[in-house]
């Protein structure tokens, strides 16, 4: 028998030196060129598709939004502007024009101002129709007219109080104010172009009055009284008394209160000296309160019989004058103390 031969034992392998480096790292393979979208579909032989990234018929995103050129304002505020409109500094003569423009829009003005037409003219023609030439032997041929003014200068006070009054009560009065801030301005305005108007009406309608009279009663029977002093002195009487009545409206900034409290001015110092006569105690007052009521006053200016025939009336219209003066600067007063 033959004995297998002895396995051989492995060779060690020989021991590389400790100063030799290990292999240096395989150099990167350069990388293929990225290709375009479209060489990729042209390479792999498919057809293009619609609307790929990339292709000439995709929708190109958006490009950003250039900025907006600054506004005429943004150019106004950065830079110096000079505006072409040229600018006036306000004056009285502007707030008469805004007064007046308000005062002929309204349509109280219309209605008061025709009511007061129609009753001087109207009870002063019947007045004229219902004389005769003898009846103006003492008396003016403007006294017609004072009828007609009894009733009449309840309008002019209506509209005096409506003036101020009724824009404070449709707030009205925090534009006019905005447009001009100076208040005492605005006020003197309003009393300007309210007496100028009150005035011009009062006095036409008794000139016209005194005309037709003049004209349907002149002879030798009539006297020659000059009538021209009644004409100014009975508009001055009743445009006064609306001023007052005015002022009263922008005091109390109410137009049914300040309505009231005129028609107590007016109506009850010619009721009230009745009542004082009574007492001797009060007697005077009462008589001193009847020539100086606003009825009387009228009926001096007109040089009515019954009364002091030597009393032009001049005396109750310089009262007048003192009591309007108060309550406008009154008015004025509590105008600029008071807010809106």
């Amino acid at each position: 028998m033959t004995t297998p031969p002895t396995p051989q034992q492995p060779q060690a392998q020989p021991q590389q030196p400790q100063d030799q480096q290990a292999p240096a790292a395989p150099a990167q393979q350069p990388q293929p060129p990225v290709q375009q979208p479209q060489q990729a579909y042209a390479h792999a032989g498919a057809p293009v598709p619609h609307g790929a990234p990339g292709m000439a018929g995709a929708p190109a995103a958006p490009a950003p939004a250039a900025p907006a050129p600054p506004s005429a304002w943004q150019q106004a505020m950065s830079n110096a502007y000079t505006s072409p409109i040229p600018i006036k500094k306000t004056n009285l003569g502007h707030a008469l024009a805004s007064e007046w423009t308000k005062i002929k829009s309204v349509r109280s003005t219309v209605w008061t101002l025709s009511i007061f037409l129609i009753l001087v003219i109207g009870i002063g023609l019947l007045a004229v129709a219902n004389t005769q030439a003898d009846d103006y032997r003492d008396v003016p041929f403007t006294v017609p007219a004072f009828f007609g003014l009894m009733l009449g200068q309840i309008c002019l006070i209506t509209l005096g109080v409506l003036v101020t009054s009724s824009e404070y009560g449709t707030g009205m009065i925090r534009t006019t104010f905005t447009a001009s801030p100076q208040r005492h301005r605005v006020l003197a305005a309003k009393a300007l172009i309210f007496f100028i108007i009150a005035f011009v009406a009062s006095a036409g309608s008794i000139l016209l009055v005194g005309l037709m009279a003049s004209g349907a009663h002149s002879g030798p029977e009539a006297g020659d009284i000059a009538w021209g002093g009644t004409v100014v002195k009975g508009a001055l009487y009743v445009s006064l008394l609306g001023v007052l009545a005015l002022a009263v409206g922008s005091m109390l900034r109410h137009s049914a209160g300040a309505i009231t409290t005129m028609l107590g001015v007016v109506l009850v110092p010619a009721i009230l000296p009745g009542f004082l006569g009574i007492w001797d105690s009060t007697q005077k007052l009462g008589d001193k309160m009847a020539d100086y009521n606003a009825i009387n006053s009228l009926a001096k200016i007109f040089r009515i019989d019954g009364l002091d025939s030597t009393s032009t009336g001049t005396s109750q219209l310089m009262l007048l004058v003192v009591i309007t003066a108060a309550a406008v600067i009154g008015a004025f007063a509590l105008l600029e103390k008071r807010d809106v």
